[in-house]
């Protein structure tokens, strides 16, 4: 049997920008995104822990080092530029091959303050 399990999970991101005309995704610094094992036009959750709004998205990578992470599109009207998000990824697995999610907590000024797991 596979079951969808977390894969990685960025922890208390800190929303640096939002855009409502933008097609639609978050921008996560691609230093970060890297660290998580997230892809570019990954799938994600996202849960605003400031409002408990939660959506679905994709990734798209925002410039190195520039610690951003931008909800653009629809969704960029459920966060104001400030909230904490938690960004999930997920994974279809077996059994066998599961070996836990990485998490890293990030702090206010998303700078990765510990990695967990992976």
């Amino acid at each position: 049997m596979q079951e969808i399990l977390l894969k990685s999970k960025i922890h208390m991101a800190t929303v640096t920008d939002k855009s409502v005309e933008y097609m639609g995704s978050i921008g996560i610094d691609l230093e970060i995104m890297e660290k998580a094992g997230i892809k570019p036009n990954e799938l994600v959750l996202v849960a605003d822990v400031n409002n408990g709004q939660r959506f679905v998205t994709y990734t798209i990578p925002e410039e190195r080092g520039s610690k951003k992470i931008v909800i653009n599109g629809a969704a960029a009207r459920l966060v104001e530029k400030g909230d904490k998000v938690i960004i999930m990824a997920f994974g279809i697995y077996s059994e066998k091959e599961y070996k836990g999610s990485k998490v890293l907590i990030m702090d206010d000024g998303n700078n990765i303050l510990e990695i967990k797991g992976g």
